[in-house]
Parts: structure tokens; sequence; C-alpha cells
């Protein structure tokens, strides 16, 4: 198949739910005045927490570094407004738990005072490896939602030689418009800041995946890669989970990414259009990543939109500036189909937060789940091929294992099987608790392995230590001897002749 039909062709897998887009994708974009405290969290990416090295009482400025990446894989944080470090604790994560985590807390004094930025006319005259060091200095990471430091992935695209970039526009969340918003707005940035990883990376293309119910972005786009060969702007068809790595490189190349493989092996590396944006202003104007455009949208919001907002502002502030006709029945940071349910709205805006959701009852109310019925209906509509309603059956009976025979870790939770099941099935929560408990599992084999090298070192330290004394003994004893029999020569007297 051409790449011309697989781009008309409406994939099998998926589904295509009401988009509720509009009229928060049709609304210029605002700014948000910045906050008078906002709270920075120190893990706001995959892989380590970054580590603080500002102090309390602190004067910062805007871009200012806040914590330093720790360990190989770990982003930088930075200030998004100048003011003062008024302290540095635990607030409440974005996460359904509720649990807390460590975050500087900042005082705005509303100057918005940036450090001096070390600006670069010609990105293109610079080596690959310093983008790379400029993009991760900046904490870019990904901004789709996965929030992989974008660095690391430079350094993996150079390492296999990765020949195409695919730029993710494809936004599948329903209510979700915020890089719509960007693409509209500053598709020059986004094609810049496309062309600056791609030769960061060595590839030779561009391919700009945006879904075709998004046409004014799609314009604004093509206008601005217009003078670059390169880069092309390819709609695809709008079908979620069309933004999903794997499914956007299969519809845009026709290649299969294997299970347990890297997209960059196959020679494909993806980013997102906001993270480009953001390699823009990271590495042609020297700003790092302190702000990012957030849609705040839901039946509970009387002015939905996008907003362009700093990190750390907390969601009931975005909220409080779009105005609320009611209060909101069910908060979701992120989209409706893989976004995190949040407790309260005293959690700060991420790097890797989208959307901020607040759904009235109509929206957030889950009808009660029946039996399964067997219908298939899951079965057709997920992107990865797998067989939902065999592996529910199996974690219903605690059957993990078997569940993961049946390939459990493929699922990339998109929800497609939960939307479609007539039975109102949760079956992403079962395939998440499923995950969970082998992970569990995995981690307690690990200790238990772990402890059992330990033991058996112990003993092995404990049995050579007990031949090493006792052959320390014999020696001593052989001395011993040796010297006994040399005093016995010398004492007793020689034979007379």
């Amino acid at each position: 198949m051409g790449l011309i039909d697989r781009l008309f062709k409406d994939p099998a897998w998926g589904v295509h739910p009401d988009d509720h887009k509009r009229p928060a994708a049709d609304q210029p974009l605002r700014v948000l005045p910045p906050p008078a405290r906002l709270y920075m969290p120190l893990q706001q990416h995959v892989g380590g927490a970054a580590r603080p090295v500002v102090q309390v009482g602190e004067k910062v400025l805007k871009g200012q570094l806040l914590a330093a990446a720790q360990g190989n894989i770990s982003a930088p944080v930075h200030s998004p407004v100048s003011g003062q470090v008024v302290a540095i604790g635990e607030v409440t994560a974005p996460h359904p738990s509720g649990l807390g985590f460590t975050a500087i807390t900042l005082e705005s004094d509303f100057a918005e005072r940036w450090i001096d930025a070390d600006t670069v006319a010609d990105p293109f005259s610079l080596a690959p490896e310093e983008i790379t060091r400029r993009t991760a200095a900046a904490g870019v990471v990904g901004l789709g939602g996965a929030t992989f430091p974008s660095a690391v992935k430079f350094v993996l695209g150079q390492r296999l030689k990765v020949a195409t970039l695919i730029v993710n526009g494809g936004e599948c969340e329903p209510y979700l418009s915020s890089d719509d918003r960007l693409m509209r707005d500053r598709a020059s940035e986004v094609v810049d800041g496309a062309r600056i990883v791609m030769h960061a990376i060595g590839a030779t293309q561009v391919l700009v995946g945006i879904e075709n119910n998004k046409p004014e972005a799609i314009a604004a786009m093509q206008l601005a890669a217009a003078p670059f060969a390169e880069v092309n702007i390819c709609p695809v068809p709008a079908r979620y989970p069309m933004g999903s790595d794997k499914q956007l490189i299969q519809t845009l190349t026709g290649r299969e990414v294997p299970a347990d493989a890297r997209a960059a092996e196959v020679g494909v590396l993806v980013h997102n259009v906001s993270t480009c944006a953001a390699v823009h202003q990271a590495v042609r104007l020297g700003r790092p990543l302190v702000e990012r455009i957030v849609t705040v949208n839901g039946g509970a919001v009387r002015e939905p939109g996008n907003v362009f907002a700093p990190l750390g502002t907390l969601v009931d502030e975005l909220l409080a500036f779009c105005g609320l006709h009611e209060a909101p029945s069910r908060l979701i940071l992120g989209g409706p189909m893989m976004g995190s349910p949040l407790a309260h709205g005293k959690i700060p805006l991420v790097k890797g937060a989208s959307g901020i959701l607040a759904f009235d009852a109509r929206e957030a109310t889950i009808p009660p789940a029946g039996p399964c019925i067997r219908c298939g209906s899951c079965t057709r509509a997920c992107p990865m091929g797998l067989l939902p309603l065999e592996m529910a059956a199996r974690i219903r009976h605690d059957k993990f294992d078997e569940a993961a025979a049946l390939m459990l870790g493929d699922c990339i939770s998109c929800g497609c099987c939960a939307w479609v099941c007539p039975s109102h099935i949760p079956l992403v929560q079962y395939f998440s608790h499923a995950k969970g408990e082998l992970s569990a599992r995995e981690r307690a084999r690990l200790r238990n392995d772990a402890s059992r090298r330990l033991a058996e070192a112990r003993v092995l330290r404990l049995e050579r230590e007990a031949r090493e004394k006792a052959e320390a003994a014999l020696r001593r004893k052989a001395e011993r001897a040796a010297a006994k029999a040399a005093a016995e020569r010398q004492e007793t007297p020689g034979e007379t002749v």
C-alpha cells in the first residue's frame, strides 16, 4: 500500500468519539498573567527527579535553573517567573493517587525579568552535540504527554542513524486542542524546531502528521513548511488513537514497530509539535521550558479555550481564569481517554499537561458495568491487535501470567476497548491493575534474587574467611614448629669427633 492509500484509507483499528474540541479550539489564545505563587515539581519527566540548586529565600529570575538533572535520564527545572524561593516541600502530585511529591514554591514579583539569553542566529551551524546539549539544558521533554527527555531521544536517533523524523500533530484525544492552537498561531516555530531536530539527529526528511479534522492547522503548517522541501505536511484520518507513536508511524510509513522495540529501531523518531516549538525556543532563543499552551475545556467551564500559562500554576487558578458555570463533578489532567483524574484543583500544571478538563455532572456520569457478552467489539477496536476480552477474563480470575502471555505488555492503555464496550466494562482499569500486579511481582522477584545472591555471597564469604583462618592457623602452627625445631638445634651441643 502506497503513502497516498495509507493517508486516505480509514484504519481498521481505533474509535471515532465525538471530539468536543469546539468552541475551545476556535477561541483566540489567551495569556494567563503570572500567579502570585507557583509550585515547580522536581519530577516532571520520565527518569530521575531533578536536584534543587536553590535555597529558600533566594531571589530568582525567569528561566533561572531551580533544579539540575540527575542521572542519564532526567531533566532540569527552571523558574517560570522572577521572584523568590519561599519553600521546598511536598505538594499534591498530578496523579489519581493524590500522593505528595517534592516541589519548589516560588513567589512572583510580577516583574517577569528573564535571565540573559544565549541566542543563536543560525542553529544549523551548530554541531548536533551542541543542539543536544542546549535542548537538555533547557529541560525540554516530550510535551505530548510522555515527558521523556528530548535530548536523550536525540542521542538515540544519532546512534541508530534515523532517516525520518515524524512530528506528531495528531492530537486525537477529545476536548484537547492545545497542539491545534499552537500550529495555527505558531506554525513557523514548529517547522523551525522540527528542522533543528532533524539536523540534530541526522535525519533527511520530516513528516508532520495532522488529523484531517484540523483544516486551519494544516493550512498554517503547509504555508510555514512551503520553503522547505524536506518538511512534508501529511493530513491523516481523524481516528483515535492516531496520536499514538506506533499508529502514526504505521500510517505515515507503513512500518510496524515490533513489540519491545523503539521507533528508532525502524529508522524513525517521533516528537510532538509542542516539543519541536520548545526546541526552537531553547536552541534559537536560549529560553528554557517554563511555559506551555494548555486547553481548559469541559461542560463546567464558562469560557473554554487555550491558555498560554506558566508551569507551576495551580489547576484552580486556570479554572478561575476561564470561569466556571458550576463546581466540576470531575477534574482530569490531560484528555478523557488517557488523562489522570485529579482529587482536587490544588495541583500544579506540569510540562506534560496538555489540558485541564472540568466535567459537569452529565459528562462525569459513568454507566454501571454489566456482564461481558463476548461481542468482540473491543478486539476489533484495539489498535495493537490484542484480545481485551480474553485478557480481562483471565485478570478477573487473577491469572495474570496468562494475561501477560496474551501480550498484556503491549497494551497502550488508550481506552478504545472500554469506549466501545456495550456492557461498559472498565477494561483499562483491569489492565492497569494487572500491569501493576505483574510489576510488583517482578520487583519482588528481583528483590528475592538480590537477597538470594547476597545470601549466597555471604555463605561464600564466610566459607572463604573460615578457610583462610584455617590456612593461617596451619601456617602459624608450621612456623611455630619450625621455630621450635630451630631453637632445639641451637641448644643441642654438637658431637665431638
